[in-house]
């Protein structure tokens, strides 16, 4: 095991040996919707070019990223499970793939940093570890969900900053996915807390289009705190064409949803996506042509979806820690009405790039100004803040930072 003042002195002249490790749930390459996993893929792809990285993969085995080492344990993919009971599958998903990487990595001997990206049990499990002697030390990057507020946690949400108050960092250090999002930090982490890095996109896969047709666009799973109602109450008023893309509860194809919403009696029902599909979605748009369901797409479809929309609307009723669609869009050109809430303002330039509203009626009102927005200002913004190689750069200067102050401990 490299002694962590050893690596601090040639960090800039070796390779540095990055320990990435995602959540098990998914693999990648992505194949359709794709969180945390296709942010880190975005990572990987471009780290893997560099001459000054050696990365090495911890996540779900069922595919793997070309010129990439992958470790697995689990080989089928496990997002169906992410809904059972905490202590049935995903808890025990969870556990053994965080010590399966940890017994590779420390076999190794030769890792220079752990890369974290598991929500709430990844700092819990490498603070303890990058305590002990000879460990790497670790970055966590929180994407998600938000730390806890004085109103989520007087609507009746358990405050998850709890367990980050009471912990013992060592040489554990994490960032943040927007600067939003960190100012919400607990105040015990920050000393930890280096500077937010902005998730990316490699924005030269997305297809610009700078003609658009007559539709608007949501892409995100279905839940409340997307907001898809108020697209669809939007769209309905104004007699607009919406198409809505994501899953539901992990249902990914129309038909699918379609039987499960016929049956009186489905697993699905327990599930509050589903519910709010069934409750808030399907009642209002059965039998109008005007607004469809396209599942979740991927690929060229996903690109043409995109692409050649009118607008996306991105109505969240949260504090959005990031939001991928919206890079996505604006890569295309595509202009985005969304609400003003959490990393939007860090993303949208108002008037610019797409329009920021305080309320639903504001927001009525600037999804029917979208022709006022250029195309080209939109995939300029993002070749400038959110490429890939952007996010890449900022994560390097990161772990550089990260091992040197573990050094210094």
């Amino acid at each position: 095991m490299k002694q962590q003042g050893d690596v601090a002195k040639v960090a800039r002249k070796t390779p540095l040996k990055v320990a990435m490790i995602t959540p098990p749930w998914l693999a990648m390459p992505i194949a359709g919707y794709g969180g945390i996993e296709l942010v880190v893929q975005g990572i990987i792809e471009q780290l893997k070019q560099r001459d000054d990285i050696i990365v090495e993969v911890f996540a779900n085995g069922k595919r793997t990223i070309n010129g990439v080492k992958t470790h697995a344990i689990y080989h089928e993919e496990l997002f169906d499970t992410i809904d059972y009971p905490y202590y049935d599958a995903p808890l025990q998903a969870m556990q053994a793939h965080l010590n399966y990487s940890l017994k590779v990595i420390e076999a190794a001997g030769d890792f220079d940093i752990i890369h974290d990206h598991n929500p709430y049990i990844g700092p819990s499990f490498f603070s303890p570890v990058s305590r002990i002697p000879g460990m790497p030390p670790v970055l966590h990057t929180f994407h998600g969900p938000p730390f806890s507020t004085e109103h989520t946690i007087s609507s009746g949400q358990m405050d998850n900053r709890t367990q980050l108050q009471y912990m013992h960092p060592g040489n554990l250090y994490t960032v943040c996915i927007s600067e939003a999002m960190a100012k919400a930090a607990p105040r015990e982490i920050q000393p930890h807390m280096l500077p937010a890095v902005h998730n990316a996109i490699d924005y030269k896969a997305f297809p610009f289009k700078k003609e658009k047709k007559d539709y608007y666009i949501t892409l995100a799973r279905f839940t409340h705190d997307k907001g898809q109602a108020v697209a669809v109450e939007f769209a309905q008023k104004f007699a607009k064409r919406l198409r809505m893309a994501g899953t539901v509860a992990g249902i990914g194809s129309n038909r699918k949803l379609m039987l499960e919403l016929a049956k009186d009696v489905s697993e699905y029902r327990r599930n509050e996506e589903f519910q709010y599909y069934a409750k808030k979605i399907w009642p209002e748009i059965a039998g109008d042509p005007m607004i469809t369901y396209s599942g979740n797409l991927s690929d060229d479809k996903k690109m043409e979806f995109i692409s050649e929309a009118k607008a996306l609307l991105f109505p969240i009723q949260w504090d959005e820690p990031f939001g991928m669609a919206v890079i996505e869009a604006l890569a295309c050109g595509t202009p985005v009405v969304a609400m003003n809430r959490g990393a939007m303002p860090e993303i949208i330039e108002h008037g610019v790039t797409g329009f920021l509203a305080n309320t639903k009626e504001e927001f009525f009102a600037y999804a029917n100004r979208v022709d006022e927005i250029d195309p080209a200002a939109c995939r300029k913004s993002v070749e400038a803040k959110f490429s890939a190689e952007v996010m890449v750069n900022n994560y390097v200067d990161r772990y550089r930072e990260v091992i040197e102050r573990a050094a210094q401990n």
